[in-house]
This record gives structure tokens, C-alpha cells and sequence, in this order.
């Protein structure tokens, strides 16, 4: 960076910590443990979809087959091309300073058949690489073993609706231990299974396309919760001894308000929660479906004329497999919705559908800032979340793994997001030091502008700028990153802070 862009960057932070001042922000320090990051995903960033012997994946097939489901009909096959430009991440990253990095690893990079036949050393030398470096750079890698890239040879099993991934998530997590475990001490099981199995087999907004709104949120979320408990038990069977490492599952969920203070909208608003979060959460921490899910769905189906319920139901040896599979609480999300009642559980019978199982209803406060519809700036909602997960989920400790601004410019003088992450992180400190919760860190997604799936490069979240026109995939700081190192560094959202 030029001289000049230097002395702008410097003008740029000073108002944006103006910014910050003019606000109400908490005004405690971090915790000293408390960790700060920045996530990325591997099909988002990596590129060299080919390379190298990499076999192709879910996404692969998804962009290339079905363009026209992508904005400007984008792929990810080059992105940020951090396969081959994965030292200037790192060099970002300590200029961040940060004491994290979530970042992912793509199943058909190390396993380009899917299954464990075949090892491509080439992907293991990728990834053994770039978690050295982070350690030698005082950088923590937090590895998630699947975020969304499922090798296509079990898509065309059904992918996440054929219980078969069950065994082969958990030889594919057994691979990544044994030649990663070394270097990497923290690792996700799974990210998102909420967003997958919504968008990808009920609405098919995302790959795999599936739009069965009856049955295939309930397919997809039974066989998710298995495999993480299935890479969860693994671990800690075989590897937990000598690696003395963690492990966990990335769940995501906006903060559901009632609409009204009605005693209909504030069920909905409860039963909305156990629909989106509960669903896969209660199975892990509490054990079993939440009832109220168990309940609607059943009764629905009966009505509708199915023999049994649509919702998979969990034998008792499942159930205490999966309970207790879980190491800390992971956490994304970007938003918050009013949710107000919309159906009783037997009415609008005859479509079998999980939007009318949960007979809710949802929008938004036009008061509230957004520029992205699923990204909403209710910081207050952010901190009921934090709450209801401590309340629901006995107490665990809880990483924000994700949470950021989108926008559609990508501007270098980005204050929305600087104004969205400071408010969030304020959040943060009120549920620690008012609500006693045990909060371990926060992510902010995402390092740089990337591949965001279906919308394609067309909305910007990164703390650095792209220039995906750029055969070097040129990265510019933003405002927010030098507003991000500075809070890093001082620990401290304001100019002083109370210890």
C-alpha cells in the first residue's frame, strides 16, 4: 500500500473510532482468555476447484451443472484463489493480529473419491502448510471438517437425506485427525446444518437443489446430528488422549422475538426457536428432538394421512449416542425476526410442509438496519439469543463462531460494518458481565470478500476488499480491519476501558 493509501486508511480509522465513540458501547475490557477471529469456508475462498488432484464436489457439480442458479452465474472454482495465494491470507491475518482462524477443509481436497481408498497428498500437503504457518504466527487454527462441500460422488446417494453419510462423515473425520490432529487442536464437526438442511433439501435454494418442504428438513437434520456424534465419539475414543484437543458442532440461528406480547406470539416465538435451533441443538445437549417438535410435526402427518410421523424418530440407543456429544457451544448468527402465531398444529391440513408444522409466521422491524435482508443490526436480539442458549443448553460455554455485515458495494470505508460488529461485540460484553454467561471468543465472518453460494460475488462481507477481476486476486484492507486490529489489540471497544 502506497504512502498516500496510508494516510487515508489513518483518516478513515480515526472517524471510524469517532463512530464508535458517538455510540453506546460497553465499556468493560475483554476477558483476558477471550479469543478474537475471522472464519472463511474452503469451496468459498480456496479455488483450484481442480487442482492438484482434488475431486470434484457438491458445489462443483452445482455451479457448473446449474449456472443460472448463481448470481452473474459465478462459481467458486477460482475465488480468492487461496489455494495457491494461502501466504497472503496468513499475512493478513497477522495484521489483524488475531488470535484465531475458523477455516475449513474441503472432504474432496484430502479425499477426492469421498471415501478413504485414496489420499491425495498433494491436498494433505496444502492444508499441513497453512496450519504450520498459522502456528508459527501465534495463530490458532479452528478447523471445520465439513462446511457444505460434500464430495459428489454422495450427493448422487442423496447426500444429506441418505443416513449412509453418517459412516462415511465419520471415516472421512477420522482421516482428518489422524493427519492433522498434530497441528490442529480445535475442530468443528459440521457447520450449519440448520442453513443446509433449509435451503438445500426443503427450499433448494442451495445445492443440492431439493425442494421437499414435507420430509427433507427432517431427513437432513436427523442424518447431520448422527454424523456429528458419530465424528464427535471418534475423537474422543481414539484421539482425545494424545491430541488433548476439543471438538464441537457450528450451529446458526437468528434471535426469534415475539411479534406481540400475546400468549399466541410469545408460543410461537418459543416453539419458532425450537424449529430452527432446537431441532438440532436439543439432540446434542438435552438428548432427543425438543417435544414441541415432536408433538406438531406427529399430529400434522397423522392429519395429513401419513402412517407414522415425517420426523425420523431416534431409537434409545440413538439418543444417548448423541447426548453429550459436544465440548462447547458454537454459535453464528447475523439477525433477529418478530415471529407472530399464524396456524393452530390441525389447521391448513393437506400440504405437508415444515413452514406450516411450525405455525409461525416471521418479519421484520423496518426500523431495524439492514442492507441484506438475512443480516439485520438488533444487537439486543443478539443478546437474548446468548441468553436462551445459556438457559436452554445447561450452561455451556459458547464461541461465536460467526457473525458480520454484509453489503453490496464492498466499500473501503465500510462504517456499517464497523458500527454492526462493535454493537454485537457490546452484546457480547453485557451477556458476560451482566448475564454471567462464559462467552469463549467471537468470529467475525469474514476475512475477505469471497464466493457467498447462491448470490455469487454480488454481496461483499469481508474485512478485506477483492478484486476478483484481478488475475492476482488483489486484497485491500478495509476501515473495518484496521478497526478490528485496534480492538484486538487494546482489548477494548472504546479509547479506555473498566477491567
Amino acid at each position: 500500500m502506497s504512502s498516500k493509501d496510508l494516510k487515508m486508511f489513518r483518516v478513515i480509522v480515526l472517524l471510524s473510532f469517532l463512530v464508535i465513540r458517538a455510540s453506546s458501547l460497553n465499556n468493560h475490557s475483554f476477558p483476558n482468555n477471550f479469543m478474537f477471529g475471522v472464519a472463511t469456508a474452503s469451496y468459498q475462498i480456496e479455488g483450484g476447484w481442480d487442482a492438484d488432484g482434488k475431486g470434484e464436489n457438491m458445489w462443483d457439480w452445482w455451479t457448473h451443472t446449474f449456472p443460472e442458479k448463481i448470481s452473474n452465474r459465478y462459481s467458486g472454482d477460482v475465488t480468492c484463489d487461496s489455494y495457491h495465494l494461502w501466504r497472503d491470507d496468513v499475512e493478513m491475518l497477522k495484521h489483524l493480529g488475531v488470535n484465531h482462524y475458523r477455516l475449513s477443509i474441503s472432504w474432496s481436497r484430502v479425499l477426492p473419491e469421498g471415501t478413504t481408498n485414496y489420499v491425495n497428498q498433494k491436498g494433505v500437503e496444502y492444508y499441513r502448510n497453512l496450519f504450520q504457518a498459522l502456528l508459527d504466527n501465534g495463530i490458532t487454527p479452528l478447523v471445520t471438517i465439513y462446511h457444505w462441500d460434500l464430495p459428489q460422488p454422495f450427493n448422487e446417494l442423496g447426500g444429506w437425506m441418505n443416513p449412509l453419510i453418517v459412516d462415511y462423515l465419520g471415516d472421512y473425520a477420522r482421516v482428518c485427525f489422524q493427519l492433522f490432529g498434530d497441528l490442529v487442536k480445535n475442530w468443528i464437526t459440521i457447520n450449519e446444518p440448520q442453513t443446509t438442511c433449509l435451503q438445500g433439501y426443503t427450499q433448494g435454494y442451495k445445492a443440492p437443489g431439493y425442494a421437499n418442504e414435507g420430509e427433507g428438513i427432517y431427513l437432513c437434520a436427523y442424518t447431520h446430528v448422527l454424523a456429528h456424534a458419530r465424528a464427535y465419539h471418534i475423537y474422543d475414543e481414539e484421539f482425545r488422549a494424545l491430541q488433548n484437543g476439543t471438538i464441537s458442532i457450528v450451529l446458526d440461528s437468528s434471535w426469534s422475538e415475539p411479534a406481540s406480547d400475546s400468549d399466541k406470539d410469545l408460543e410461537a416465538a418459543e416453539t419458532q426457536m425450537e424449529f430452527i435451533l432446537g431441532l438440532y441443538a436439543n439432540p446434542i445437549y438435552n438428548g432427543n428432538w425438543p417435544r414441541v417438535v415432536i408433538d406438531r410435526v406427529g399430529t400434522r402427518s397423522l392429519l395429513e394421512g401419513y402412517s407414522k410421523s415425517r420426523l425420523p424418530e431416534f431409537t434409545q440407543e440413538q439418543i444417548d449416542y448423541v447426548k453429550g456429544t459436544y465440548d462447547f457451544f458454537a454459535l453464528n448468527t447475523y439477525a433477529t425476526n418478530l415471529i407472530y402465531h399464524q396456524i393452530d398444529v390441525n389447521q391448513s391440513i393437506g400440504k405437508a410442509s415444515y413452514f406450516l408444522d411450525s405455525g409461525t409466521g416471521s418479519k421484520t422491524d423496518p426500523s431495524w438496519k439492514t442492507v441484506v435482508g438475512w443480516v439485520n443490526d438488533v444487537p439486543w436480539g443478539f443478546r437474548k439469543l446468548l441468553n436462551w442458549v445459556s438457559e436452554h443448553y445447561k450452561r455451556p460455554d459458547i464461541f461465536i463462531t460467526e457473525n458480520g455485515w454484509s453489503d453490496y458495494t464492498g466499500e473501503l470505508n465500510d462504517q456499517d460494518r464497523i458500527e454492526y460488529i462493535g454493537n454485537y461485540l457490546s452484546a457480547i460484553l453485557d451477556a458476560i458481565y451482566e448475564d454471567g454467561i462464559n462467552i469463549l471468543g467471537y468470529t467475525v465472518w469474514t476475512l475477505m470478500d469471497n464466493f457467498e453460494w447462491q448470490v455469487g460475488y454480488s454481496q461483499k462481507m469481508g474485512l478485506y476488499y477483492v478484486d476478483f477481476d484481478s488475475p492476482n486476486r488483489t486484497r485491500t484492507p478495509k476501515a473495518s480491519a484496521e478497526w478490528f486490529a485496534g480492538v484486538i489489540r487494546g482489548r477494548c471497544l472504546l479509547d479506555q476501558c473498566e477491567n
